[in-house]
């Protein structure tokens, strides 16, 4: 194969391909090495690396797709997106497969997937579109958050029952879009205290609402003795009598609130006077054994292929990979991880600086935000800069349509890359001597 069929296969920006290359590459390690609980289960040890390697082939053939699509084919996308959007996340929420406690996946038949990850990308195709369909010499009209919110509240606010870290991320982005689409100051100063309240008013409904599980589970252990005892007495079967019962009214609606609560206790608790007694192996040794890996990689790193959390460290190939990178390679892999989402961002705004036509820049940098975004939530669970939130680290964690959608999104930017038209660099520079 000579260069220019490579060339050929392989269009639009040439630094964003680099940077995939260079994800996928330190991904397929990483996760090699990080799926040791996996290969523990299956008892094949090549079979969780094989399934990442084949989905992240898979993706790759979704980017080289979706480059050849022109983006003004994304702006005809977008109601049909919205629907389907609306409709996969009422799907999850009333016949949803529950995973930790969280109806976030619809299945079909062979594989299941998250509606949410369909859904980001279309609230920033929506944006985009809204944000480019109103601008005028003054920035964008005053209408168009009004818009805007009215899309987010048919996405966004489904997403919220079920899994608040993604609404979170959805929203900063859409916000940080207005900023750059010179929606009015004024506006999103307005904006920004109404969410700053509804934040306060969800967070203190938690904390009233939510329970305590670690006190729970103790009353729960003495409640089981209480049981078993009675039962025996009246002679039945002490495991009938211990089943858990079923939620029903307010509390079938609000039952994420025990997970936020828990986490926001964990993030919140002083970890001076935390005790080993105080930690649940079961359910904090997550961010244990995080800190653990992190602190013994003592700088240089142990080497790929050379991490002892891995075995102790739960959703080690998925949510807490960066831990597991640091481990293993150290400051620098942290760093060189960040940077190439760094330079990403970067591009993304140089791609966009070049545009003509407003659609194609908001949303090219409204996916780059949004895939930067979520691996710095990523990167701060794992150092403990936050609390967890079980977001995984884009491109680089093991995942399933996940990590295909993300190679569509930068498949979209390769494709606005390639396509959009390029803003006239004589005629600007033209006018800006006129304007000195």
């Amino acid at each position: 194969m000579n260069n220019s069929t490579i060339g050929n296969i392989f269009k639009g920006d040439k630094v964003i391909w680099m940077v995939f290359f260079l994800l996928a590459i330190i991904s397929l390690i990483e996760v090699y090495s990080a799926s040791s609980q996996l290969t523990y289960k299956g008892g094949n040890y090549m079979a969780p690396i094989l399934k990442h390697a084949g989905i992240l082939v898979v993706g790759l053939i979704a980017m080289v797709l979706t480059v050849q699509v022109r983006p003004r084919y994304f702006k005809v996308a977008t109601p049909f997106l919205l629907l389907l959007s609306m409709i996969l996340l009422l799907w999850a929420l009333v016949g949803g497969q529950a995973t930790n406690d969280a109806s976030r996946w619809v299945g079909l038949g062979f594989f299941q997937f998250q509606p949410s990850e369909i859904a980001k990308g279309t609230v920033v195709l929506a944006t985009a579109q809204i944000l480019s369909a109103m601008q005028t010499e003054h920035g964008a009209d005053k209408r168009a958050m009004k818009y805007i919110l009215v899309v987010c509240g048919v996405i966004i606010v489904p997403i919220m029952m079920e899994n608040l870290s993604t609404a979170v991320l959805i929203s900063g982005v859409v916000f940080l879009m207005m900023l750059i689409g010179r929606v009015p100051m004024v506006q999103l100063g307005k904006l920004l205290g109404v969410c700053i309240l509804m934040v306060s008013i969800v967070v203190a409904l938690v904390m009233l609402l939510g329970h305590d599980t670690r006190q729970d589970s103790e009353a729960m252990a003495q409640t089981e003795q209480v049981e078993t005892f009675d039962a025996a007495d009246e002679g039945l079967d002490a495991s009938v009598s211990l089943k858990p019962k079923k939620k029903s009214g307010l509390s079938s609606v609000f039952h994420r609130f025990d997970t936020w609560k828990m986490r926001i206790i964990k993030f919140t608790e002083p970890k001076d006077t935390l005790r080993p007694e105080d930690i649940d192996l079961d359910k904090d040794a997550q961010v244990a054994h995080a800190n653990i890996a992190i602190a013994t990689s003592h700088i240089t790193g142990k080497g790929p292929g050379n991490s002892v959390e891995r075995d102790f460290l739960s959703q080690a190939f998925s949510d807490f990979i960066f831990a597991i990178i640091i481990e293993e390679l150290g400051i620098v892999g942290a760093i060189v991880i960040a940077l190439l989402y760094i330079i990403l961002l970067f591009r993304a705004g140089r791609i966009a600086h070049n545009c003509e036509n407003a659609f194609p820049a908001y949303l090219v940098m409204g996916i780059a935000l949004l895939l930067v975004t979520q691996a710095l939530f990523n990167m701060c669970v794992a150092v403990g800069l936050a609390p967890v939130t079980g977001q995984p680290l884009p491109l680089v964690s093991k995942g399933g349509t996940s990590s295909v959608i993300n190679c569509v999104y930068l498949g979209v930017m390769l494709s606005i890359s390639r396509y959009a038209k390029k803003r006239d660099k004589e005629n600007e520079t033209e006018k800006s001597i006129i304007y000195e």
